[in-house]
């Protein structure tokens, strides 16, 4: 069955720590199953809906940049977290679809701190630009008459280069830290990533000072840009109650209620998984939410923001007809 490793990997724990291993030994990724029967099945599933995820992103951001009804700001936003989507799930989707075929699971330690550097980098990336979008409806719902100014195209560019910037400081830090550790002779992931989670339980060095990164540094730049959403959105719900019209009410949640549903996916599972001691992490439960953000959501934002927006689908029309949209948005 899928997960059949966990005992397998919680036995591994209970080597002795002393017994380290070479540096050049590489890490094993044990996956979502070696059961045989689930292995095509699971390679045919997580194919389709990485070319899914690719394929939309990758419409989205080719959409918005070819068309000029989508250069608003909400677009523009959108394209960046598209194109943060479709880099974040080819981090690890492929390596997990040719380790679910292949009989050599292994991977380098190099491979494997690179594999968690742009995992986490795009992480955050995505979660800041959560953030701006929230900010950006804020603006929008709060601020009609001055949006132009407030969301200019400087303004926008300097959000989305903060999100880089930040994340990736984050993530830089995260894996000077880890290169750091020595790896016990188990270098079994119960995984089908380098996480930083199961490489915490595999090390013999003291890894007091990364778990205090992870709940400090690490909180901060995942729980600011959620405490900016909610914020944005509260000060959303308050202008919404003040409209005179029940249909200009539908008509603001109805911009809202695509980012919100992502947001509490995005952030639920990553709060379940990584905001917890490495000593009540649980494999199964970690590879299950895991799987959510890193492969399902990042093929549903595609559908989810956009698909059932006029000005995106009249831009994909062209994108794929070749032919000239008008400049004026629907």
């Amino acid at each position: 069955m899928i997960y059949s490793n966990s005992l397998e990997w919680r036995s591994n724990q209970n080597m002795d720590k002393t017994n380290r291993s070479s540096e050049g030994t590489p890490f094993i990724l044990l996956g979502l199953s070696t059961s045989p029967g689930q292995l095509r099945p699971l390679f045919a599933l997580f194919l389709v809906l990485y070319i899914a995820g690719v394929v939309g992103n990758g419409l989205i951001v080719a959409a918005t940049r070819a068309s000029p009804t989508l250069h608003a700001p909400m677009y523009f936003l959108l394209a960046h977290l598209s194109f943060a989507d479709l880099c974040f799930t080819s981090v690890t989707v492929p390596k997990m679809l040719a380790n679910l075929l292949a009989h050599d699971r292994s991977i380098s330690r190099a491979g494997c701190l690179t594999q968690m550097y742009f995992f986490f980098a795009l992480g955050v990336t995505d979660s800041c630009l959560l953030a701006a979008m929230a900010y950006d409806r804020y603006v929008a719902i709060r601020h009609p008459l001055h949006y132009a100014v407030r969301m200019s195209r400087a303004v926008c560019t300097g959000l989305v280069a903060a999100a880089w910037i930040v994340s990736h400081t984050h993530s830089l830090l995260h894996i000077l830290l880890m290169a750091r550790l020595s790896f016990c002779a188990s270098r079994s992931v119960p995984h089908f990533f380098c996480d930083h989670q199961p490489l915490l339980r595999l090390a013999c060095s003291d890894t007091r000072h990364i778990q205090l990164l992870i709940f400090t540094e690490g909180a901060a730049v995942v729980v600011t840009p959620f405490l900016l959403i909610l914020a944005s959105y509260g000060a959303i719900a308050v202008a919404v109650s003040r409209l005179p019209s029940v249909s200009g009410r539908l008509r603001a949640v109805s911009t809202c209620g695509s980012h919100l549903a992502v947001v509490g996916l995005f952030y639920g599972t990553v709060i379940a998984v990584y905001f917890q001691p490495t000593a009540r992490y649980e494999a199964e439960r970690g590879r299950v939410a895991t799987v959510m953000y890193t492969v399902v959501t990042p093929m549903l934002n595609p559908v989810i923001y956009s698909l059932r927006n006029r000005d995106v689908q009249g831009a994909l029309r062209a994108l794929f007809t070749g032919r000239r949209i008008s400049t004026e948005p629907t």
